[in-house]
């Protein structure tokens, strides 16, 4: 399976968005309430791909764009907040505890 990630940049947040073999197959939502940092708000996964790493795979890109444009994430949608608890080397973009 071939999963594309997007991401629309909107002034106060914005969302990236999975296609997969040509399908939707999900979405994540965040917020930017400061400059230097963004909130993950929502995580969805359509439910013909749950289980096949796609809702991983939105966290993993926000993280990656992180690192590359030197931001921090707080995670505040269940799905984020536990793939940020299982993977510790994610720590370096981790921001404080105020989701803002």
């Amino acid at each position: 399976m071939t999963i594309v990630i997007t991401r629309e940049e909107q002034t106060d947040g914005g969302r990236y968005t999975a296609v997969a073999d040509g399908r939707p197959a999900g979405m994540m939502t965040y917020r930017r309430p400061e400059k230097g940092r963004i909130v993950i708000d929502h995580t969805r996964v359509e439910s013909t791909f749950n289980g096949q790493g796609v809702g991983a795979r939105l966290v993993a890109r926000a993280i990656d764009d992180a690192r590359t444009g030197g931001y921090r994430i707080t995670p505040v949608c269940s799905f984020a907040v536990r793939y940020f608890g299982k993977h510790p080397e994610t720590a370096d973009v981790l921001a404080g505890e105020n989701p803002g």
